[in-house]
């Protein structure tokens, strides 16, 4: 089984400010999932295949993807077989496809910091400070503070002004404040670096402990993917997490998780998210079960691996090319 997609997550807040003009911020409330790496979409091939169709693509172009037909999508598909077969030996590996998915993955996240960089970095010199971060993201808040006073807003700018130059400060490597590219995509995509795991844990229990004691227990854990109604049935899958937080999540059986606890559910070390995605890849698509996938069983699985929702609207959207 893998591990629920969506349980184990950050909250992330960004506030755009549009530099130049006297644009409001744009409050956008966003989970960062630390066990959705590859997708934030649960994993139920039942239902549908999106979860493999994000971490075999990445998520732009699995988007692409669904707008295109079957048949477009095949095409595509064995172009990209061809390149993810590095020996190519006509046949692609557990090895092959594992490094596939990482690439995938990786090529997603450095364009995301790509298309947001210009907006930081405001002085054009290639790197973004703390200050230029600020003013961009906080400007129009610190200068019109009473246009937010006693709102939402207010609370959440607050909150999130000293949490945002906390895991600034932590992406910065070289504690100058100044941010590289890469630092810059710690400090966006903190999941995805050793030396920010500490933070990812630290905002996790911020977020769910709500008494602020210092420790998650299975009410708070419950309350941050459910709330429950007035005279409602907690649903099975609600049951079902109950059952988990005792059972795996309280590792010392004291009722909650501490810090070690929450490093254990969100950031488990012994779990390899493209190592198991391409694992349940080669086993559901392996006919003659030779543990390597050709062209065809790949092809023959297509639906699995790319998709496609074209329906006569999709067809005629413009189409956007992806680089294969």
């Amino acid at each position: 089984m893998y591990p629920n997609a969506g349980r184990s997550r950050a909250l992330y807040l960004l506030l755009f400010y549009v530099t130049g003009g006297c644009s409001k911020p744009t409050l956008r409330n966003e989970r960062v999932h630390q066990d959705s790496v590859l997708s934030d979409k649960l994993h139920q091939d039942v239902a549908n295949f999106e979860y493999d169709h994000e971490a075999f693509l990445g998520k732009e172009d699995a988007k692409t993807f669904d707008q295109l037909s079957p048949e477009e999508s095949i095409e595509r598909l064995g172009k990209i077989v061809e390149r993810i077969d590095e020996n190519n030996d006509n046949y692609v590996t557990l090895e092959e496809l594992k490094a596939w998915i990482i690439r995938v993955q990786k090529r997603y996240i450095y364009e995301n910091v790509a298309k947001v960089w210009k907006d930081y970095d405001l002085n054009k010199d290639n790197n973004i400070s703390w200050e230029e971060f600020k003013k961009a993201t906080y400007g129009y808040y610190l200068e019109n503070p009473e246009e937010f006073q006693d709102t939402v807003d207010q609370f959440s700018l607050k909150k999130m002004l000293p949490r945002d130059e906390r895991r600034f400060k932590a992406a910065d490597m070289n504690g100058d404040m100044v941010a590289t590219r890469e630092e810059f995509t710690a400090f966006l995509h903190p999941e995805e670096f050793d030396h920010m795991k500490d933070i990812v844990i630290f905002e996790t229990l911020e977020d769910i402990d709500k008494n602020s004691d210092g420790y998650v227990d299975e009410d708070e854990y419950i309350a941050d993917m459910y709330t429950k109604e007035e005279g409602a049935i907690e649903p099975e899958w609600v049951k079902t997490e109950r059952e988990q937080f005792t059972d795996f999540r309280d590792l010392n059986k004291d009722g909650k998780m501490d810090k070690n606890e929450i490093r254990h559910w969100i950031l488990p070390e012994d779990y390899d998210h493209a190592q198991a995605e391409a694992r349940h890849l080669v086993y559901e698509s392996d006919k003659n079960k030779d543990k390597r996938l050709s062209k065809d069983e790949i092809l023959d699985k297509w639906s699995m691996f790319v998709g496609s929702q074209a329906t006569n609207y999709g067809e005629d959207l413009t189409r956007n090319h992806i680089e294969l």
